[in-house]
């Protein structure tokens, strides 16, 4: 500063006005060069942390995805085996052969159970929230996201129209049987219902009569093709959630 300030004013001493002029109009010049390189060094600054922070998020979203696919490979699994195991059943009802094979209808028991898919949204609700997600708006991510989420809705939605149904179902059947022999016999070794002194047959019976129920056989006729679009559900979810993974690596590694 000092050094600019001698030329100044050696230039005015000699009364050299119009080089004044220009070496005044040049130092602006410079000053306003250094103000923008140093802006843009701050915006280079801050781009950085707020790109580090975006991948900080989008790292508790992927982390969150690979727990949703574990759970969803295990439920299309499990939701798989039930409906296969309720078409053979509706097969015999349709056969009129169910007498046939009264442990096939015990093992539909399951299509009972109401298991529900539950996300874990905490990494997408903490991106969505924050100043960060208006970095990966209409992006391929985004529309993955979207996608992703409004899969999660419709399986829920699935999921309580068969659930529901099935848990009334159930209501009504625990108004009709005594479901104590029952549940003896689809959950407790044989070997120890042998000892007891109800005997064999009776619990056949008794299941044999609960399963040629109406709502039983209602149940198992719902679970035989409204599993398998659950399934389907799953497998889109698993393709969007395999996507949404895919797309964050190719940021983390940008």
């Amino acid at each position: 500063m000092k050094f600019f300030r001698k030329i100044r004013q050696k230039l005015l001493i000699e009364s050299k006005f119009s080089k004044y002029l220009l070496y005044a109009i040049g130092e602006i010049i410079l000053v306003v060069i250094g103000i923008l390189i140093a802006l843009q060094i701050n915006n280079w600054n801050q781009n950085r942390k707020d790109d580090r922070t975006l991948k900080e998020y989008l790292g508790k979203v992927r982390v969150h995805t690979l727990e949703d696919l574990r759970i969803l490979d295990t439920l299309t699994k499990y939701r798989t085996q039930i409906a296969t195991q309720c078409k053979k059943a509706r097969v015999r009802i349709l056969n009129k052969t169910e007498d046939e094979d009264l442990f096939l209808f015990m093992s539909c028991g399951v299509a009972f159970a109401d298991y529900y898919f539950k996300p874990n949204t905490g990494g997408y609700e903490a991106l969505k929230n924050s100043v960060y997600f208006g970095k990966i708006n209409n992006t391929a991510l985004d529309s993955l996201l979207i996608s992703y989420h409004s899969l999660v809705e419709d399986i829920a939605e699935n999921e309580k129209s068969y659930n529901e149904y099935v848990v009334n179902q159930e209501t009504y059947l625990s108004t009709r049987f005594d479901t104590s022999l029952i549940l003896a016999s689809a959950f407790l070794p044989q070997d120890s219902l042998k000892i007891r002194a109800t005997p064999q047959s009776e619990y056949y019976q008794v299941f044999a009569e609960y399963t040629a129920s109406a709502p039983y056989r209602n149940v198992i006729s719902l679970a035989a093709f409204q599993l398998d679009a659950m399934v389907y559900q799953y497998g889109q979810l698993k393709n969007a959630g395999h996507g949404i993974i895919q797309e964050i690596d190719n940021l983390a590694n940008n």
